[in-house]
């Protein structure tokens, strides 16, 4: 008889639980027990489409979660869970993944893996002390045509790679028309306010675009490229959002050894004129990710590549985490706590530069002394 994985949620403050928490409800040795919030610096002004208190009653009525916690260290305490499916706010993740440490359970975070490279190390630590797993949930990893790009270029399809494009945005996440996955309703219209109240939109809980979109190129360049990076230049504004204090808009340079990164965010596009994937430039050629991956070198010479499907049992994140603690067999790279380790150190050096003025190198204190 196959094992049952008891499976609770920590945080509701990112949307992403709405598709996230469908996902493991749907995976047959899954049984969702339990749920429990953060608690927010500020309250939320509103119960709107996306906002915490919307989120958590959609996932509890919708995968019929039969127990909610006011208190997540409670929960740990009383139910026993295998997996903890982590979408707090940003600044929230390192307390909550020390918490399931303790507590002896697996973490499944959302993306970005955390607000700064110092919280990011705690999170490791935590789980190397304990002996638990955590992995790092990337949209982008369940993406067969971004894996086919990788195979690609790992193969020499455009030569040595120089240059990785990342271009990510919308209207914000609780911005006109914005639409998640897993919910079939849109963001509600909201003021300034009531934004403001919202996570999103404050820095000291890890809001704003930069960490939301840039995040997301971070990692895939350190995917593409193959090698660490080395320093960032990087810049963020608030442009049309007044009513909170966090960035809007946020760009980052990055120098690899032998490559570099051009990384952007944004919460005030409404299109963006580009592919919605990646773009990576090489010295025989440029590839392009989109619903499949096209290879161009000029003058109307273009390949087109369609991806192969994602093996089943190891196609959505809780099929590929349970695989994992069953068989040992490595996680994909992407979700490995590492690996998004030194995703996060290129993250954490954009921030950095865009709060100094100055180029900073992708390392810090904690990492140098280890």
């Amino acid at each position: 008889m196959s094992k049952k994985y008891r499976v609770g949620i920590i945080g509701v403050a990112h949307m992403h639980i709405n598709n996230v928490a469908t996902l493991y409800s749907q995976h047959p040795q899954v049984d969702m027990v339990a749920c429990a919030d953060t608690v927010p610096e500020i309250p939320e002004l509103r119960e709107a489409p996306y906002t915490r208190a919307w989120n958590q009653k959609n996932v509890m009525t919708t995968l019929n979660i039969p127990r909610s916690y006011e208190n997540y260290q409670d929960m740990l305490n009383k139910e026993q869970l295998d997996i903890v499916i982590c979408c707090s706010e940003n600044a929230k993740h390192p307390e909550i993944v020390e918490a399931c440490a303790k507590a002896g359970v697996n973490v499944c975070v959302e993306k970005p893996m955390a607000m700064s490279f110092d919280h990011a190390w705690r999170m490791v630590r935590a789980c190397q002390l304990a002996g638990t797993i955590m992995i790092v949930n990337w949209p982008l990893t369940w993406s067969a045509s971004a894996r086919k790009a990788k195979a690609l270029i790992d193969e020499g399809i455009i030569g040595r790679v120089l240059q990785v494009k990342w271009r990510g945005g919308h209207t914000g996440p609780l911005g006109p028309g914005a639409a998640h996955a897993g919910v079939d309703e849109t963001a509600a219209p909201m003021n300034g306010s009531e934004r403001n109240a919202t996570w999103w939109h404050q820095s000291s809980a890890g809001g704003g675009a930069m960490l939301d979109f840039c995040c997301y190129g971070a990692m895939v360049s350190r995917w593409y490229v193959g090698e660490q990076a080395v320093s960032v230049v990087g810049m963020k504004a608030n442009l049309d959002s007044q009513w909170g204090d966090a960035d809007d808009n946020g760009a980052m340079i990055v120098r690899f050894p032998s490559a570099m990164g051009i990384l952007e965010g944004t919460w005030t596009t409404w299109d963006h004129g580009v592919s919605s994937g990646p773009i990576v430039y090489g010295t025989t050629g440029t590839l392009i990710v989109e619903g499949a991956v096209r290879v161009e070198r000029g003058h109307g010479q273009n390949t087109i590549f369609e991806p192969e499907p994602i093996p089943e049992g190891r196609h959505q994140v809780p099929w590929e985490f349970i695989h994992h603690l069953e068989t040992g067999e490595p996680l994909h790279p992407t979700l490995e706590m590492n690996f998004n380790l030194q995703a996060m150190a290129i993250l954490d050096a954009g921030v950095r530069s865009a709060n100094s003025g100055k180029l900073e190198t992708v390392n810090t204190t904690t990492w140098l002394n280890d």
